[in-house]
């Protein structure tokens, strides 16, 4: 009798990736990605992909959603979707269901992405069994602490893209209030994120006397070509992420490692040590050879979430939950 497969979905705000798993593995050949734009919800998707694979019913299911995620229920930030327990048990006919906030799942990819995943940024003491940390920028932008615990691993929630920019120089305070204009408040995912970074593209165009629109596509590819608006919105990009990044240092004290992970993450670890996110990072005053201590790195595998899930479904599955 051939065992029923899980099914994992990690929903972000512009596409959805779901994946079969077989005794906890992520199966990369059943991977398939969904644009989000025209659908109603998250268990049409769902719905579709078990018809393509031919597969009538699943033993689990999770999901990682890029929103706050209580008590079996995610709101989408990005996105005008609620996804439920009820719902993805209704589409996948699975009997065991997880809902996690999409860092949550990457937390529970540490230790388990395949080798050659990361790449360093800054070394550090990368301390084992110590806490870790994932920051996530992409179409949106938010952070996990991880601990391995004697009952098995935590990774606590969080929505820290919505919380205020940091502010140390008069540059700082006029972007600030630029990004605030748009909602009254200036959070953190105005800039790190990818319309942060169309909205500091527009910010550095006004600055310089040249108001200007591009896409975030547009500005890495002037980044690419040395183009000087883009290289400088790039500078402030980098700048305000390593600040944001030590906050969140500071704040977890993660000894075990950072992790930066998402689409506009990977797309400037290219330019990390040379925009002066490491600077940036580690200007904390008194605390600056401190900083020194807490290493980072880019998270390369696209598709950790999905190993994320498989982790914590298996581990839940095997506890009876």
């Amino acid at each position: 009798m051939t065992t029923a497969p899980l099914i994992l979905a990690d929903v972000g705000g512009t596409n959805t990736r779901v994946a079969l798993a077989h005794a906890g593995g992520v199966d990369h050949a059943s991977i398939r990605r969904y644009p989000n734009a025209g659908r109603p919800g998250l268990e049409p998707i769902l719905t579709d992909y078990l018809a393509d694979l031919g597969v009538a019913r699943c033993a689990g299911a999770c999901v990682a959603a890029a929103g706050p995620v209580e008590d079996g229920r995610a709101e989408m930030t990005n996105l005008a979707w609620v996804i439920t327990r009820q719902g993805v048990a209704g589409a996948t006919g699975a009997p065991t269901v997880a809902i996690l906030n999409d860092l949550q799942a990457q937390g529970h990819a540490l230790g388990h992405l395949a080798p050659g995943a990361l790449s360093p940024v800054l070394r550090g003491e990368d301390a084992a069994g110590q806490a870790q940390l994932v920051i996530g920028v992409g179409t949106g932008f938010n952070a996990a602490p991880v601990h391995d615990t004697a009952t098995g691993r935590l990774v606590a929630a969080s929505e820290s893209g919505h919380v205020g920019l940091p502010v140390m120089t008069r540059a700082d305070l006029r972007l600030a209030a630029h990004v605030g204009a748009r909602h009254g408040f200036a959070g953190v995912e105005e800039v790190l994120s990818g319309r942060g970074l169309e909205q500091t593209f527009a910010w550095v165009a006004a600055e310089a006397g040249t108001p200007a629109a591009r896409s975030a596509a547009e500005i890495m590819a002037g980044i690419a070509t040395g183009d000087a608006l883009a290289v400088a919105t790039g500078r402030a990009f980098v700048r305000m992420l390593g600040m944001v990044a030590g906050n969140l240092a500071l704040t977890f004290l993660p000894f075990g490692g950072i992790y930066l992970i998402g689409g506009v993450s990977r797309a400037f670890a290219p330019y990390l040590d040379d925009f002066g996110f490491a600077g940036a990072f580690c200007d904390k005053g008194r605390f600056s050879d401190f900083m020194t201590r807490f290493s980072v790195s880019v998270v390369e595998d696209d598709y950790a979430a999905l190993t994320g899930c498989a982790e914590h479904l298996a581990q839940l599955m095997a506890r009876g939950g």
